[in-house]
């Protein structure tokens, strides 16, 4: 078995290089990033690639059996990126692609974020190799690096206003990624992804006030 995982030298491609070596051989995984150097420290076999250079996707895949593909950074192109490397993937013969989407993807209101993800699900589908779609949530480290701010400024500012937030921490779904990835009963599944308790950033304010002792508003 052989797996590849794409932003491997992202943050959360990070965490799931290092919990997928607790499970699987390290020689059998391979980090795509855009520069190898980026993952000497991980300890595993790294390969280049650029999703804007479709030439690059073909040889990184090269003997991948599955494929991590943790979405990419770039709202706005992240459609077509993606579907570069999912044909490179069927091309390369790729037996299954393992997808970081969006919460409740396929009835997301957030404009072109929600439509990204939509139109790479179907991608994905559409190739005929078994999948399994990781709708991802918020992370919470969104929230928690507001922290420091908030302390500065006297003020936690944010626009969600009373919605209710359910965030889970990037090591959250990193597990539940190398959970897929390493066990069986997956095949063609959609999980929906999120913390288990829903908060509001009015109750975040409040929490960071009681830790502190100043007052958060």
């Amino acid at each position: 078995m052989s797996i590849a995982v794409t932003g491997a030298a992202g943050q959360l491609g990070r965490l799931v290089i290092e919990k997928l070596k607790l499970k699987v051989p390290a020689d059998t995984l391979v980090a795509l990033v855009h520069k190898p150097e980026q993952t000497e420290v991980l300890g595993v076999a790294a390969k280049a690639m650029d999703y804007a250079k479709p030439e690059t996707l073909g040889p990184a895949l090269s003997g991948v059996e599955t494929l991590l593909l943790i979405s990419a950074s770039e709202i706005g192109k992240r459609a077509v990126q993606h579907a570069n490397i999912i044909t490179a993937a069927k091309k390369a013969g790729v037996k299954r692609i393992v997808y970081t989407s969006l919460l409740h993807a396929d009835t997301s209101t957030l404009a072109s974020l929600g439509d990204e993800h939509r139109v790479t699900e179907a991608n994905i589908k559409a190739t005929g190799l078994s999948y399994t779609i990781l709708r991802n949530g918020w992370y919470t480290e969104n929230y928690t690096s507001a922290v420091g701010p908030a302390l500065d400024n006297g003020a936690l500012i944010g626009s969600a206003g009373d919605g209710k937030i359910s965030s889970a921490t990037r090591e959250d779904y990193a597990e539940a990624a190398v959970a897929v990835l390493t066990t069986k009963g997956h095949e063609n599944a959609t999980y929906e992804l999120a913390g288990n308790t829903a908060w509001t950033l009015t109750e975040l304010a409040a929490e960071i006030s009681k830790q502190t002792g100043k007052n958060i508003p």
